[in-house]
């Protein structure tokens, strides 16, 4: 399924477009990056026969992709061309996404955490009067005995 899937995306790359380069990803997939128009397009296996998951997505400044956009399950027996419409009609949608948010690029960025309810803020924990736990006492006189331990192994028990 992997040999079939590269040559297909080999194949569907050149009738995309002219500047492309095609990689495998970890997961077994194939990507096709169209460094000139800033998109990519990815085929990985399904669990069906003979059918492939098709996504589509954006590549961001400094190269890095942005995660999928869309997706569509389609078929590869039918053939490179129709699987070539397919991926443009994927990636013409994904452009049409990406135009809104190019122009409202003047207004700032949202944060990605969510607004915090009318709650108030907890209150920070009372802090105990004891710092060292009884754990880390244990853990100090052990240490502390296999230290005195092996002094007198090395110098107490010479004479």
């Amino acid at each position: 399924m992997q040999a079939q899937l590269r040559e297909t995306a080999t194949e569907l790359a050149v009738l995309l477009w002219r500047e492309h380069t095609v990689y495998r990803e970890r997961g077994g997939g194939v990507v096709i990056r169209g460094e000139h128009v800033r998109r990519w397009i990815s085929l990985a296996p399904t669990g069906g026969k003979d059918q492939a998951l098709v996504r589509a997505g954006r590549i961001l400044d400094g190269g890095t992709t942005a995660p999928a956009r869309l997706e569509a399950v389609v078929d590869l027996t039918s053939g490179t061309t129709e699987l070539a419409a397919v991926c443009r009609r994927l990636l013409a949608e994904t452009a049409a996404d990406a135009a809104p948010s190019a122009a409202g690029a003047a207004r700032p960025a949202r944060s990605a955490r969510p607004a915090r309810s009318g709650r108030p803020a907890r209150a920070a924990r009372p802090r105990k009067g004891r710092h060292t736990g009884i754990g880390s006492w244990v853990v100090l006189l052990c240490v502390a005995g296999v230290v005195a331990l092996w002094a007198y192994s090395a110098f107490g028990g010479a004479y």
